[in-house]
Parts: structure tokens; sequence; C-alpha cells
């Protein structure tokens, strides 16, 4: 996987292909699309403050890779071969009222806020790292110093901004040709770059995954020698680039060498034990984690809800678990949707995820992700279309979106058979829904107005009688409407001893 050649990013789209490799790999070297690129009133502003305080100033890092990627962004970071707090309190002088300043001395940086931009300025530094932390010791350095700390060379590339040299390119270790031959690779030893940060090995494959860039063989091969140091980064960080491989428009891409560098089991075990297939007397089951990721790839091409595609993610999540080998019928996953979806509040603990809504909503889609499948395999009855509606509700057609993409068989006909009956589900669903109003359905008749009739308080029958409505409600037997609730709660009273306190309602069941 990581050696093939990208299929996602039209690299004619690219800036670079206007400049040959020759001047890929040195110091001022001042191009007129790179300067045209940041002819813009904040980068002269800096330029200027920078010329006013004499130092030389650098926009640095993702925001000179996405010149050339032609991605636009608000948040800028600056290098000052210098003072970055100066440089920003001068930026902020020069910009007015309507900037705020805020300073982080003890990081040595600084923020100007001016309008949706957000400006960052440190001072140019070099970095060390002690064993046991990804913390960096910094001391003050030299724009080449700064420059060689970065973690890949696509991101290590500056221009200058002062007005001698605006627009000149400082691009040290080729990462302009690394984007022309869609490479993610290390300015330096990446056995290095990885144990110093082993955050770097995630954000390689986030990179390689967003861009549909190959990552270069020996620092893939890096990564895979130190994965253990991942153990040192905090959970929030590492989750923080998982949400951006799953925002990609092919995630399975991350998670594939998320698996075979060898970090998924340290990150991800659950995910990892999917991986691979058992056989018992020549019968094999499907290797449950490919075809995960082939119902992840085909969610993320219909949607860009995130969550949606963390159930996609997770919908077969207890399948290790609950796989038996059965004599007479092979290899078994009873009730892995239940169970999975009782996982999913642990996995979110863990991936420090929220714990609300969404938690609630990927565990729902979890659990339903069989139903609709069962609905295209037997019979499709009103009563199981009614039941599907109301435990779905809003969220239906995510989950017919999620369930029509977990059709992964190799067999055409089979293929086939199931989007047809499918689009018969769907059908059926808005006929009834338009005649029954089933999704997110409210008792036409609540427990308050079934004491206030029996006069009773709560107790168990108030119970029995709601339950007995709802039931009836979904399997047709009563119309979703007042009238028919209640004229059926009394029938369901008088069976339960109860009688209404208002004789006329009690002739009314009497008549029943």
């Amino acid at each position: 996987m990581y050696n093939q050649r990208p299929t996602g990013i039209s690299f004619t789209r690219l800036m670079t292909d206007n400049i040959t490799p020759s001047s890929t790999s040195t110091h001022g070297n001042t191009r007129p699309e790179i300067a045209e690129a940041i002819d813009k009133p904040h980068f002269h502003t800096v330029g200027d403050a920078a010329d006013s305080i004499g130092c030389d100033a650098y926009v640095v890092g993702g925001y000179v890779r996405d010149i050339f990627l032609k991605r636009c962004s608000q948040d800028i970071d600056f290098v000052a071969v210098g003072s970055g707090i100066e440089l920003a309190r001068q930026v902020a002088s020069q910009l007015g009222r309507k900037a705020r300043l805020s300073v982080f001395k003890a990081y040595g940086t600084a923020q100007v806020r001016f309008g949706d931009l957000e400006l960052e300025f440190v001072g140019a530094r070099r970095e060390s790292y002690s064993r046991d932390s990804r913390n960096p010791i910094v001391e003050d350095g030299t724009l080449d110093d700064d420059i060689a700390r970065r973690d890949f060379t696509i991101n290590a590339m500056a221009v200058c901004v002062n007005r001698s040299r605006f627009g000149e390119l400082v691009d040290m270790y080729g990462g302009l040709e690394d984007l022309r031959n869609g490479i993610i690779r290390t300015p330096n030893d990446p056995d290095i770059t990885f144990s110093d940060d082993p955050l770097r090995m995630m954000r390689a494959i986030r990179f390689a995954t967003q861009l549909d860039f190959d990552i270069l063989p020996e620092t893939f091969d890096a990564i895979g020698r130190n994965a253990a140091r991942i153990e040192i980064i905090a959970r929030e960080r590492i989750m923080t680039e998982l949400m951006k491989i799953m925002g990609s428009a092919r995630p399975s891409k991350g998670w594939l060498l998320l698996e075979k560098s060898g970090l998924l089991p340290l990150i991800f075990p659950e995910l990892a034990a999917m991986r691979g297939v058992d056989t018992v007397g020549g019968r094999g089951h499907k290797d449950n984690f490919l075809h995960t990721l082939e119902v992840l790839d085909n969610v993320a091409a219909k949607s860009d809800n995130i969550w949606l595609r963390w159930a996609a993610l997770l919908h077969d999540i207890a399948k290790p678990r609950t796989k038996r080998w059965d004599q007479r019928i092979g290899w078994t996953f009873h009730n892995h949707n239940f169970i999975g979806a009782k996982m999913i509040p642990g996995l979110f603990r863990s991936m420090r995820f929220p714990l609300n809504d969404k938690m609630k909503y990927v565990a729902k889609l979890v659990e339903l992700h069989m139903r609709p499948i069962a609905l295209v395999e037997d019979e499709v009855t009103d009563s199981a279309v009614r039941r599907l509606l109301n435990d779905a509700g809003d969220d239906i057609e995510d989950l017919m979106l999620l369930c029509r993409a977990d059709i992964t068989s190799k067999n055409p006909e089979k293929v086939k058979r199931h989007l047809e009956n499918f689009e018969h589900v769907r059908q059926k669903m808005i006929e009834l829904e338009e005649r029954d109003n089933i999704r997110n359905y409210q008792p036409p008749v609540d427990g308050l107005e079934i004491m206030s009739t029996f006069g009773i308080g709560q107790c168990r029958e108030v119970g029995i009688i709601k339950s007995a409505i709802k039931e009836a409600i979904l399997d047709g037997r009563v119309e979703n409407n007042h009238d028919a609730a209640y004229a059926f709660m009394l029938v369901q009273g008088a069976e339960l001893g109860l009688s209404p306190v208002n004789s006329q309602d009690n002739s009314q069941a009497i008549g029943q």
C-alpha cells in the first residue's frame, strides 16, 4: 500500500509544475508565483514590521506547502530570526486596535488575531529531546536550525516576507520536489525524527492519507521500528490525527498504513483484532478488518458525516468477541451488533471522544445495522418496517446508507438482488411514514392520561397499557392517532380490571 503511486491528487494543479528540480534545494529562489500567492496586506505588514525591528521573517510550514497545493488557510505561522514575541507586538501595533495580541512567554510564542486571520509567531530555534518525553529542550537558533527540526520535507519550506526578499523560497530538503512526486519523508534521519516526537508517525500516515501521497519506504520502515514509542503520546493527540484520517476522501488508506506499520495494535487493539482469517476444515470467514475498511470507504464516498464514518468503522467491532465455529453452519458472529453497541461507550472513553449524543448515535447505528439487511433477506412486513422506523428515528437515512455500504459481496447477482430489495424496503418506508407517521414515535395517549382516566397513580398497570398501545400501533392493529389509541386503552384497562372514572368512558369500553 505505502509504495503505490497516489491517485487522489491532480499534480497538474500544483504550482510546482513550473518550477524545475534544481531550484528546490537552496536559499534565495524568488519565484513570481510565490510572491503573487502571498501578495496580501497581512504578509506585507509582517514584512514591514520585521524590517522596522531589524530581523528576518518567514512564513513557514503548512501554509507554504498549501500555497503549492492551492489550498487556503487562515492560520499562518511565522518564524523570526530573533524574537517572535517582539515581532508579534510590532505587527499588532501596525494593524491597530482591531488586532488582538496574545503572548505566551513560557513557550516563546505569540499570536495576533485580526478578523478571520490567526498569525502565529515564534523565534527561530533548535530542539533536543529526552528519551521519555516528546517535549523538546528549546534554544535560540538560526533559520536553518528551525527548518531542520520540521517533521517532513513538505512542511520544511519557508518564504521570506521582508521587503527586499519578498517571496524568496527557502527549501533546504527538497520539499517542493517531494510535493511534485507525492512523497512523505523526513528532512533528517527518520529514526531520530520519530523517536524524538512519536506523534510524527501518526502525522506521516495522516498526511499520506489526506494528500494521497506515498510514504518513502525508508521513512515507513522507521515508523515500524519506533512504533512502541507512541505510548508516550497523549490519547487526545492521537485521536486528533485519527479524526483527520477519518475526514479524508479515502480513510481506509490511513487505517491500512496504521495496521501495516504496527501502530494499530498499540492505539486501537479492538480494531486490530479484526485482522486475519481463521479456517477450520477448509472453511474460512472473510477478513473483517478489510471488509470494514471497504464499508468505511463506501460511506465516505457518500457522506461527510464524521460520526457516520465512525459508525461504519465500528459496525462489526464485536465480531472478534462473538466469533464461533459451528460444525453445521460454519463461522458465526451471533449478536455482534448488540455486543458492539455495548462496547461503544468504553471505546469512546478510551478515545477521549464526547460521551454525548454523538456516542449514542454511533451506538444506535452499530446496534441497528443488521435490521435492514434482515428485512432485505426476509419478507418485508409492514410491522417490521414500522418498528425499524420507530427505532431509528431521524437517523433512518444514515442507517440505510450504512447498510447499503455494508453490501460488499463480490457476487454481482447477490449484490443486484440485495439492492433491488433495498429499494423495495425504502419505498415501503416512505409509504408507511406518510400514512402512519411512525418515525420518532410519540404515544398518542401518555401515562398522565392513563392515570387520569382510570383514577390511579404511577403503577405497573400504566406501563403495561402504554406498551400495549405502542405494540398495537407498530403492528398496525391500531391507527396512530389519539381516538384510536384511547379506545384501545379502555379495552386494555378493562382486561386489567381497571374502570374509567368517567361512566361515559366505561360505556365506550363495553361497546368495544
